[in-house]
């Protein structure tokens, strides 16, 4: 299936209807991807936020300010989807619960699609693994730590493709940044380097 096939089938998806409906905010499926046949760069996040769900547009927020920031790239060449392709592990905004705290992503999106996303995209060279759902997809390693599947962030950057774990660039962990100032100084700096060639244009590819 091409990935603009499956990006249709999943834009139309409307299996967790009622698990939203019975949440406090009540609302309908929106799926929120880029599934690129072209990008070299995959960013796996955890679920769209409430902000995201209102415009469409992923990472539509301050934490997509932060994350711009560690990879540094512009607006424009982060929503560039032949170069940066999208793939929560939750592909909806799960809502929130009767105390106002987020849900988590729901495990039947990533049952659901993901082996198939993941098999339209054989092209990407890094994967930006964005907290602990993510990671715990893609690396198997269900009882670890964020920080420390972070800070063993080398471990997988000779893979093919190469998997990078990141934690969630939520201001809420501006704490965790102050306490672990080698992630900004080791693990930023490799990430924007990586990125480099990668993010050339496809049509101006050598």
């Amino acid at each position: 299936m091409t990935a603009a096939m499956l990006s249709a089938r999943i834009a139309a998806c409307t299996e967790c209807a009622a698990r939203f409906k019975a949440t406090a905010t009540a609302h309908a499926p929106r799926p929120v991807t880029r599934i690129s046949p072209t990008a070299q760069v995959l960013l796996a996040g955890q679920a769209p936020g409430a902000r995201v769900h209102a415009s469409g547009l992923p990472f539509d927020d301050p934490s997509g300010d932060r994350l711009r920031g560690w990879m540094g790239v512009d607006r424009a060449t982060f929503y560039d989807a032949a170069r940066i392709a999208i793939l929560p592990m939750a592909f909806c905004f799960p809502g929130y619960d009767a105390k106002g705290a987020d849900l988590p992503p729901p495990p039947v999106c990533a049952k659901l699609w993901r082996d198939q996303a993941m098999a339209a995209m054989p092209q990407l060279r890094l994967i930006l693994l964005i907290g602990g759902h993510a990671q715990r997809w893609h690396l198997g390693k269900p009882h670890r730590k964020v920080t420390d599947t972070v800070r063993d962030w080398r471990a997988r950057t000779d893979a093919a493709p190469a998997l990078l774990p990141l934690p969630h660039p939520s201001w809420r962990n501006s704490g965790w940044l102050k306490r672990n100032p080698w992630f900004e100084g080791e693990t930023v700096p490799w990430l924007r380097a990586a990125l480099t060639p990668m993010l050339k244009r496809p049509e101006c590819s050598d």
